[in-house]
């Protein structure tokens, strides 16, 4: 006997209920926090029963997964694209790389709170790990090519990329909490010090030398 297949009105009922239910979880773990937020509250923001949850989770780690697999994969995405642009150099990369996240920042703080998030690194599975050490070796592709050009500091591209990122966060930070604003200076100033805390020291000018006419000219 074969099964009916599911009509597809139900299938995008189900789907939407989904997201509903992503997106609730996600504005709940980045704002009270993964263990404040408990089933009831997150099946209420989402606008659902509670048993609703296990009919697409298996539980509320899953959900959190599901959440934050999401995020890093869409940050990896945006770094790559970024980084196929080989006409700009690794600062110009890195800064463009920072404005889109700080960006979504402002129009979604909990996806972007998300993304450099480590409160719950005790309760992410492996896919979610990896798809996080994706997303960092993908954004210290680029400071390594900086590195090779000469352009980063002396040392390991990894050290310099948790440099990097430990700043992006505090301006992601400062966005999302509507503390800064895109268009406010603090934004492309603080972006411009995740570069320069990363960024080779400038060589000093060679010492210029006396020329015999230069001495006469003083004597």
């Amino acid at each position: 006997m074969t099964t009916p297949a599911t009509p597809p009105s139900s299938r995008r009922d189900g789907e939407g209920t989904r997201q509903k239910l992503l997106r609730a979880a996600l504005e709940l773990f980045t704002g009270e926090g993964f263990l404040a937020s408990t089933t009831p509250i997150i099946a209420q923001r989402a606008g659902v029963a509670e048993g609703t949850i296990y009919r697409h989770f298996t539980s509320k780690e899953h959900l959190l997964n599901e959440v934050y697999r999401g995020t890093q994969r869409w940050a990896t995405g945006v770094v790559r694209e970024v980084d196929a642009d080989r006409s700009l150099k690794a600062p110009e990369r890195l800064a463009r790389i920072a404005r889109r996240f700080v960006e979504t920042a402002e129009r979604d703080p909990a996806g972007a709170r998300m993304l450099l998030r480590q409160r719950d690194a005790n309760f992410l599975d492996v896919p979610s790990r990896d798809a996080a050490r994706e997303f960092r070796e993908a954004v210290q592709q680029v400071v390594a090519a900086g590195k090779a050009d000469g352009m980063v500091r002396a040392g390991p591209a990894e050290l310099w990329t948790s440099i990097w990122l430990v700043v992006l966060g505090f301006i992601i930070e400062r966005v999302a909490s509507r503390e800064w604003t895109m268009d406010q200076p603090q934004v492309g100033q603080a972006i411009e010090s995740a570069w320069s805390a990363i960024a080779a020291p400038a060589l000093p000018a060679p010492e210029r030398r006396s020329s015999p006419s230069d001495r006469a000219a003083a004597g």
